[in-house]
């Protein structure tokens, strides 16, 4: 796949990402794209790793879109582990 290809998946992931896991997080849209470009390269390794399978094929094959969702989840999360954001509620506690 092209670097094109990827800019796509990394942005829908991202977002769908996002969506699975709603919260407050700074970047925007960049980040979002980053987000899903490295979380589908990480679904796609970890595919490979754990149950022997190419899971990057095609734009258009299941398992790449799959890969890239679980990866860009896993990547979200240890974004917001090391940012420390994502939680609802960022007010004075009594």
């Amino acid at each position: 796949m092209g670097i094109i290809a990827w800019i796509i998946i990394g942005l829908l992931a991202g977002a769908i990402a996002k969506a699975l896991m709603p919260g407050r997080d700074p970047g925007g849209i960049l980040v979002t794209m980053l987000i899903g470009i490295v979380g589908g390269l990480l679904g796609g390794w970890l595919g490979k790793v754990i149950f022997g399978v190419e899971s990057i094929d095609g734009f258009f094959d299941l398992s790449t879109w799959i890969a890239a969702i679980i990866g860009s989840v896993i990547i979200l999360a240890l974004y917001r582990l090391i940012t420390g954001r994502g939680h609802r509620g960022h007010g004075v506690h009594a």
